[in-house]
């Protein structure tokens, strides 16, 4: 004779059943976040790195502007501003690189007119800034630029302009400061050609 499931029997089946199917589900999920977080870590990590690569690229080639302008017009702690040729078409551009929140960006001025000038006050009708974002999830406390003289002494504000030699770029960049991995750093230095030709 056969033996059947009890009523109790089969709600004890049950409760195992959702207990080790919710255990799974949670398993898979966190699994899941997990994997997509460090995805999102390693895409923002490979941008930083293109953007900084591209930064110190232009900087090494940075020099006087088309209308006579230093080559360095700004050299803050999260912000700088030079004069570069960045396209190669033969005219200097106004580049800055900047954080927003936590955006890296780059803005870019064409020279215009004749003789030429670069329109920077955003109420002019003429003013054209293109921005582009290089990196997200930035999360820097100590200043992304650092700027050093020739015997690579750290410079304070007042003296970047004139005796920059070398540059730092220091960049903490993590997704989510609440989960692992932590934040992961990239450093690279860059040292401006043509700077003494324009003292």
């Amino acid at each position: 004779m056969k033996k059947a499931f009890t009523l109790i029997e089969s709600l004890i089946t049950i409760a195992i059943f959702i207990l080790v199917l919710g255990a799974t589900v949670g398993l898979i999920l966190g699994l899941y976040r997990a994997h997509y977080y460090t995805f999102q870590q390693a895409q923002a990590i490979e941008e930083a790195r293109n953007g900084v690569e591209t930064m110190v690229k232009e900087i090494r080639e940075a020099r006087a502007g088309d209308d006579g302008s230093y080559i360095i017009e700004k050299a803050d702690d999260f912000e700088f501003i030079f004069y570069s040729d960045i396209d190669k078409d033969k005219e200097t551009e106004r580049v800055r690189y900047f954080i927003d929140g936590t955006d890296f960006k780059k803005g870019v001025i064409e020279p215009t007119g004749e003789p030429s000038k670069y329109i920077t006050d955003p109420g002019d009708p003429s003013f054209a800034e293109k921005i582009f974002i290089l990196s997200k999830y930035i999360r820097n406390q100590p200043p992304i630029f650092h700027y050093f003289d020739g015997d690579m002494q750290e410079l304070p504000p007042p003296a970047r302009l004139k005796d920059t030699k070398l540059m730092r770029v220091y960049l903490v960049i993590n997704v989510d400061p609440n989960q692992l991995p932590q934040d992961f750093v990239l450093e690279s230095d860059v040292q401006l050609r043509n700077l003494k030709e324009n003292l």
